[in-house]
């Protein structure tokens, strides 16, 4: 009896992601977000903001999915609901963070 319920709890509060790769669209998806960022010149503002509700991202995407019906008026409905899948997850704010600060090094 110990021994299963030690295996069903074994991952119970694991921290690391259970999915080890990222889609090639979900990285171009982060890409295009980092390089509207830059082109708007709001990459200090945006990296500040990030990293500052990083902990939150979670709750950020529970969000995306519950405005979809009012963001799909202004935006891609299929990008509204890969960025929310993307945000589910606890490295996407990080990566995110890491493109945008590239794409500024590499334009100055």
């Amino acid at each position: 009896m110990w021994r299963r319920l030690r295996q069903e709890f074994h991952h119970a509060f694991a921290l690391a992601p259970t999915e080890p790769t990222v889609a090639p669209e979900e990285i171009a998806l982060l890409e295009k977000i980092a390089a509207l960022v830059v082109k708007r010149g709001m990459a200090a503002p945006a990296v500040l903001f990030l990293e500052s509700s990083a902990p939150l991202n979670f709750l950020g995407s529970q969000m995306l999915h519950g405005l979809k019906p009012f963001l799909e008026l202004v935006s891609d409905p299929t990008e509204m609901e890969r960025l929310a899948a993307v945000l589910e997850r606890r490295d996407s704010i990080a990566r995110l963070v890491a493109l945008i600060q590239e794409r500024v090094a590499t334009t100055t």
